[in-house]
């Protein structure tokens, strides 16, 4: 019987997709798969972004390359995925990590605010993955992790769209799983609790309610960090991972372990 190799968690030569990575959680997960070895690929909406994202990578000492492209459009998203493929190889590693939310009250939402909700963070997912398996299926191995949420399980006021989206991803995660597990394509999610990033620091503020209802809510008595979330991508986007497919791992602090505090 051989002894397990630390090896299976590296990834060196293989191209990760983190879509959305130009800051934030996608950033630090695409940061993480370059430590382990990655060649990364991020794309945004606009060229701007991209350079920003390309600068922010230079920084931190990896060399990433950026694409402008939008996750919903289907002819950019295979027009992409064939320039990536040209530049720096097929796409072994996909991360849907680009997604939206739009904080309102349900009988106050548009139909086209709930709809651009689910066209991002739902097709997207399922025109990026359609994209980058006929590849994987052809080379007889790939890995595909989506972004969840704590939303894709539980339900919170004001994000209906958000929380349809993210349970619909759970389930085409399972799906693609099923569909592509007998490839050696595994296809998990990663659901991060509620992470601190400069998008929640007003939240975060001492005394604020939101702050101290999360804190309380989450055994870990924390937000999480973006570095909470890097060991994850790395494991799911390994060998390591080979078995294990369909799965969302939530990185919660113990959030859906717990009923919460009693009054």
């Amino acid at each position: 019987m051989t002894g397990f190799n630390m090896d299976s968690f590296r990834l060196d030569g293989k191209v990760a997709l983190v879509t959305g990575a130009v800051y934030g959680i996608g950033f630090g997960i695409a940061e993480a798969l370059a430590a382990a070895g990655a060649k990364i690929v991020f794309n945004s909406l606009t060229e701007e972004a991209v350079q920003q994202g390309t600068l922010a990578y230079q920084e931190k000492g990896i060399d990433a390359k950026g694409y402008v492209f939008d996750v919903t459009d289907e002819e950019a998203v295979k027009i992409a995925i064939q320039q990536i493929k040209e530049d720096v190889g097929s796409v072994d590693i996909l991360v849907n990590n680009a997604g939206i939310i739009k904080r309102t009250p349900m009988t106050e939402m548009t139909v086209e605010d709930f709809r651009q909700v689910i066209d991002i963070d739902l097709n997207g997912p399922f025109i990026m993955s359609k994209a980058v398996l006929p590849d994987m299926v052809a080379k007889g191995h790939g890995k595909i992790i989506n972004i969840c949420s704590m939303m894709s399980e539980l339900g919170r006021e004001t994000v209906s769209a958000y929380a349809a989206a993210k349970g619909g991803l759970k389930m085409l995660t399972k799906n693609i799983c099923a569909e592509f597990g007998g490839n050696n394509i595994q296809c998990n999610g990663i659901g991060p609790g509620y992470i601190a990033t400069p998008q929640t620091a007003p939240l975060r503020e001492d005394g604020h309610p939101f702050n101290e209802f999360i804190i309380g809510r989450t055994p870990a008595a924390r937000w999480g960090t973006v570095e909470d979330l890097q060991g994850s991508a790395v494991f799911l986007s390994s060998p390591a991972s080979d078995f294990v497919n369909g799965h969302i791992l939530y990185v919660d602090g113990g959030i859906l372990a717990y009923i919460g505090k009693q009054p």
